[in-house]
């Protein structure tokens, strides 16, 4: 039973990973899910109620990272609180429209927009703008890292 534990666990950690990088799948929860499936098939040896706390404390960095990376790229290159807002709702609506594209595009255009209502030039619009990728590759990057920390500290505790 512990093998099969495993290799769900596995699986759910390549998908979680994979759900960063597709943001079609949590990747994150993924992630714990793999670790919780895996303690239920061990009866939670090596994994205390500490252990698990300690990953939904990382997961809740990590929504923090993806909700406010665009928004301090936004901020970092000099935008404006509508270029903030419109990065946001850009990223809801590229979202929507354009699927895993409009994670980059949608708070790129909504930045660039904020900045454009606020009727600044258009080459303070598109700096803005690509302050929203720097934010999110950097967010992005970030994430990534921390899921491997978290994957690595399950590693750790089960072996």
């Amino acid at each position: 039973m512990p093998v099969i534990g495993m290799i769900l666990a596995v699986i759910l950690f390549v998908a979680g990973i994979a759900g960063t990088i597709l943001p079609a799948l949590p990747g994150a929860p993924l992630i714990v899910l793999g670790m919780f499936i895996y303690g239920l098939t061990v009866d939670f040896n090596n994994l205390p109620l500490t252990f698990f706390l300690g990953q939904c404390l990382t997961v809740a960095l990590i929504f923090f990272v993806d909700y406010f990376a665009g928004a301090w790229g936004v901020s970092r290159y000099g935008g404006s609180k509508a270029a903030v807002w419109g990065s946001i709702i850009g990223g809801v609506l590229g979202l929507i429209f354009m699927g895993p594209f409009g994670l980059i595009f949608g708070p790129f255009i909504g930045a660039v927009a904020g900045e454009l209502y606020l009727k600044n030039s258009l080459e303070k619009a598109i700096k803005v703008g690509v302050g929203t990728i720097v934010g999110f590759l950097g967010g992005f990057l970030l994430k990534l890292a921390i899921e491997i920390v978290m994957i690595v500290w399950f590693f750790i505790a089960v072996f």
